[in-house]
């Protein structure tokens, strides 16, 4: 073996030799090592020292090139390191980028120093946030029920001018602000224009107990030269969602009060007697009920009826699903004079929202009372949590059928989501539904 190395030597270049040679003497070493101890000796093998390279002879290796050029360049960017500067701060933000989509354990933010830097940035960050919030809530407890405003630009009876108004008109409408003001419940809100006095703007919270409860629905009103003789022009800002039989996804408003919808006795407008305050109270109570599918002239009918309680039962669901996208629509695009309003509405009831939201998902009817125990803390089965005035009837149809709550569950995760991103936004409590949504995203344990 040995004079075969020799040989091999002889007939290699110098660069070779010398790579061989260590080849050759690490094995050598090895063997020596396990010979120690061994009652034979053999005389050792002295191993001369590689002869030195000559780095001008043009030869190249070419894997000290590849280990080179991945050590000094990796995007192709060279540059002097006597040049380059060590910029920490920049190190850590680079380290931290790496770190953010991964799920680290409680307690391990506390060993990273630049998690520690990032973190005491976002605390540096966070008086800022409270006092946006203080001042949205200030803005929310601050806005009146009832109040003037300059002007409307975006009213839709805007260009309805009908030229000088009446003394005795005017004396009507005046009069009618006056009981708006000192008798509006407090799930209605209104602004009426100085300069338009004929135009008026209306929000109301949908009741608990509905598929519409804490959705917020606006109303443009027109106060005609002929009022009190007939009836005011009411338009619903619908987002193109018909909502209820009532509320046509054009904007029309049909009841009876109003002469869009036949009625008799007290149900027609009495010049005598019919008031703004009468309008807005009935649309809230005739109109976002309990079961806005019997609305429909004929389905009330078969309200006792199996089929006729299936198809309330769905109509609520879709009822609901498009309150949560009308919530949406005016998050995103919030009527004029009522932007505070809507951002400190939903702050204030984004938390019990998304909790019914959840309980529906869990195959509770939609319209039914939330529980306060469901507002508060995840319940593993909702259904026997809920008040017993919520519990299902002997004989009463229990729930929808399973292909349509799939496909209604589906519609309304997706919605939820939004409205879970909308909320937290406007500062609303929505830490416990964060909170469930990261552990069920966050990979189980192997």
């Amino acid at each position: 073996m040995d004079a075969e190395y020799c040989g091999l030597q002889q007939g290699s270049s110098s660069s070779c030799r010398a790579a061989d040679a260590v080849a050759w003497g690490a094995a050598q070493q090895q063997k020596r090592q396990r010979c120690q101890g061994s009652s034979s000796t053999s005389s050792s093998l002295q191993i001369s020292e590689p002869e030195p390279q000559d780095l001008n002879s043009g030869e190249i290796v070419e894997e000290e090139d590849y280990y080179m050029e991945d050590d000094c360049d990796d995007d192709g960017d060279g540059y002097d390191e006597d040049d380059y500067e060590f910029d920490e701060a920049d190190f850590n933000q680079h380290l931290a980028d790496k770190f953010d989509d991964l799920d680290l354990p409680p307690g391990v933010e506390a060993t990273v120093p630049w998690l520690q830097k990032i973190a005491a940035k976002e605390e540096a960050e966070e008086p800022s946030k409270s006092n946006t919030a203080d001042e949205n809530a200030d803005k929310y407890k601050q806005f009146k029920q009832f109040d003037t405003v300059q002007n409307f630009s975006d009213h839709h009876f805007a260009k309805n001018s009908e030229g000088e108004p009446a003394r005795a008109w005017s004396k009507r409408v005046q009069h009618d602000w006056k009981l708006l003001e000192k008798d509006l419940p407090a799930s209605i809100y209104v602004r009426v224009a100085e300069d338009r006095i004929d135009l008026l703007r209306a929000a109301i919270i949908g009741p608990k107990g509905t598929p519409y409860h804490d959705g917020l629905f606006f109303f443009d009103v027109h106060i005609p030269s002929s009022y009190p003789s007939g009836p005011p022009l009411v338009h619903y800002h619908s987002g193109g969602l018909r909502i209820n039989p009532n509320l046509y996804n054009c904007g029309k408003v049909c009841l009876s009060l109003l002469g869009t919808w036949s009625g008799k006795g007290c149900e027609k407008w009495n010049p005598a007697q019919s008031t703004l305050l009468q309008v807005l109270v009935s649309i809230q109570a005739l109109i976002l009920n309990e079961k806005p599918y019997y609305n429909e002239p004929g389905y009330e009918a078969s309200a006792n009826t199996p089929h006729g309680q299936r198809n309330a039962l769905e109509y609520n669901d879709n009822t609901f699903l498009y309150s949560c996208r009308t919530m949406l629509y005016s998050l995103r695009r919030p009527p004029e004079h009522f932007a505070d309003l809507v951002a400190g509405h939903f702050r204030v009831h984004g938390h019990t929202i998304l909790a019914a939201c959840k309980y529906y998902m869990e195959g509770n009817d939609v319209g039914s009372v939330v529980p306060e125990e469901e507002s508060e803390c995840k319940s593993s089965d909702a259904g026997a949590s809920s008040s017993s005035s919520n519990a299902p009837k002997p004989g009463a149809v229990k729930a929808n059928p399973p292909t349509r709550r799939i496909t209604f569950n589906t519609s309304l995760k997706t919605l939820y989501e939004d409205l879970l991103m909308e909320f937290n936004v406007k500062g609303a409590d929505t830490r416990r539904f964060i909170v469930e949504k990261l552990k069920k995203n966050r990979p189980a344990a192997v």
